[in-house]
């Protein structure tokens, strides 16, 4: 507050007005508002000029300029000091994170006003441990450790410009496939009711049937349906033993009207059999075997299932052989009728991978397509493996020779997957 010597008026600098006598003149009027403007600027520029601690609020009462000159001294000794001390961490990647906050120059817009006491503390004493944040080392193991997991594969996009490959509805195809294979299979214990037949002989019949199919060049489609039609019209009728090879005939008659476009005349097959039976016989046959399967020979067999997951495998050539080569031995073999036909599809392609393979292969896209897990496999796999190394050996041979020409690249020649009979 000044107190003028004039009148004894009262100005006080903290408030917007200033209190006279009625009396006063308007001249002594100005000379008052030129003194409370003096006033003023003196407490402005007080308060502009002063310079306190860089980032730093002054909360202490008023001081000499003497005292705040000393106070600066000496906090800016002490952050030099603990600037210093900061400066030299061990580890380069603490210094980044001690790295002071202080803008440099005259930067005074972008500080942060922090109280000198708090100041003091942080610089003096360091964070105590439990507030650090703990430090954990990376384990490299876990880094490299990536799971990926293996897409599946869309098969049918090469052939999605083919007409032929019906990709519009091949999924809904090979769904109606597996509904029916069911009716596809026989009892595996059917030969129990033939009262003149065995295991034996039927083995004798297929493997000279896939000798006659050989030389007829017919496709691979008539060989199954013919081993199909066999199996079936056995387990629902008694046949005698110089009827069996009449019954082989029939049946790849009627899968060659089925399946092929040029068929093998009646005298042809008479022929083969070394006139064994006449036209007669093998008409007569043929009604009845048509009507013993009540006229039901489109059924799904083992080869479209084959095709397919040969397509799932991404199988080479040589895998596609060696996988004909293993599913037709399973033909012959009468104990291979109790698995379903897509098992033995997709067991010989597996067999077939990991022989030429050398190891265990069994992809998701396989799976997938196939409905099959490699665990699900493995029992038939292990029959064909064993099928596999005695297919030189015995009286039938039929299948070993006809794989092993180079028509079909030799494959029966290569060796069997022996670690997987013996895991």
């Amino acid at each position: 507050m000044v107190n003028s010597r004039e009148n004894n008026i009262v100005v006080d600098p903290t408030t917007t007005s200033i209190l006279q006598d009625e009396t006063t003149s308007r001249k002594f009027g100005q000379e008052v508002k030129r003194e409370k403007r003096r006033v003023l600027g003196v407490i402005n520029q007080n308060l502009v000029g002063a310079r306190g601690h860089p980032c730093v609020v002054n909360k202490r009462g008023n001081l000499s300029k003497q005292e705040e000159e000393g106070c600066h001294k000496k906090k800016c000794e002490r952050s030099t000091v603990t600037r210093s001390r900061v400066e030299e961490p061990l580890y380069q990647d603490e210094a980044k994170k001690l790295k002071p906050s202080v803008p440099s120059g005259n930067d005074f817009g972008n500080c942060i006003f922090v109280d000198e006491e708090e100041e003091e503390a942080t610089l003096d004493h360091p964070m105590p441990m439990s507030l650090e944040k703990p430090y954990t080392e990376a384990d490299p193991m876990e880094e490299d450790v990536v799971i990926v997991e293996e897409p599946i594969l869309d098969i049918d996009v090469s052939d999605a410009k083919n007409p032929l490959a019906a990709v519009e509805y091949v999924q809904d195809l090979y769904s109606f496939y597996r509904k029916k294979e069911r009716f596809s299979c026989v009892p595996a214990d059917y030969m129990t009711q033939q009262i003149d037949l065995n295991e034996k002989m039927r083995a004798i019949l297929i493997d000279w049937l896939i000798e006659v199919h050989d030389k007829f060049d017919l496709m691979n489609e008539t060989l199954f349906l013919t081993v199909n039609l066999i199996d079936r019209f056995l387990s629902k009728k008694g046949v005698m033993r110089k009827k069996l090879q009449l019954v082989g005939l029939v049946a790849l008659l009627l899968a060659c009207k089925y399946e092929e476009v040029s068929v093998p005349v009646v005298e042809d097959l008479v022929l083969i059999s070394d006139k064994a039976y006449t036209r007669s016989d093998v008409l007569d046959m043929e009604k009845t075997m048509l009507s013993t399967l009540q006229f039901n020979v489109s059924l799904p067999t083992q080869y479209p299932f084959l095709k397919r997951f040969l397509k799932a495998a991404q199988a080479d050539k040589k895998c596609e052989m060696l996988a004909s080569f293993l599913i037709e031995l399973a033909l012959v073999e009468y104990e291979m009728l109790r698995f379903p036909m897509s098992l033995l599809a997709a067991a010989a392609v597996y067999t077939a991978q990991c022989t030429i393979g050398g190891f265990r292969h069994w992809s998701s896209t396989c799976e997938f397509h196939s409905h099959y897990s490699e665990d699900q496999l493995m029992e038939c796999c292990r029959k064909m493996v064993s099928l596999h190394q005695k297919a030189a050996t015995g009286n039938l041979t039929g299948v070993y020779r006809k794989y092993s020409t180079s028509k079909f690249g030799y494959i029966a020649k290569c060796e069997a997957a022996d670690f997987l009979v013996s895991a």
